[in-house]
């Protein structure tokens, strides 16, 4: 077994689209509809990246999903995704590996 897609429910699906297709590199799988694309990657090494258009906005809970991006330039990476406009962005570094977290954001998303 294995993912076959990691969906992210948003409000600003436009906003979110391009983000994210940005930010990963990903492209639609199909052309996109006015509610729902799965992203992918055009390499075929990471799992799928979905968008689906919720009609609320969330308020007064915070989202719980992040991803966890690996790279072998983090500071690089962080000034790109913040130039996108992405914040709640950390980085951590181990002997192995770099990775950065990116949370969607909070007042777009729904659980």
């Amino acid at each position: 077994m294995k993912i076959g897609s990691i969906v992210i429910r948003c409000y600003e699906f436009d906003k979110m689209l391009a983000f994210w297709q940005e930010a990963l590199h990903y492209v639609p799988r199909e052309p996109a509809t006015d509610a729902w694309v799965v992203l992918c990657d055009p390499k075929g090494r990471g799992p799928n990246v979905s968008l689906d258009k919720v009609p609320d906005q969330r308020s007064g809970k915070r989202n719980r999903l992040h991803l966890d991006l690996y790279t072998s330039d983090q500071k690089g990476e962080v000034e790109r995704l913040i130039k996108l406009g992405r914040d709640g962005i950390r980085g951590s570094t181990s002997p192995t590996m770099t990775s950065l977290s990116c949370r969607t954001p909070t007042a777009t998303t729904s659980a």
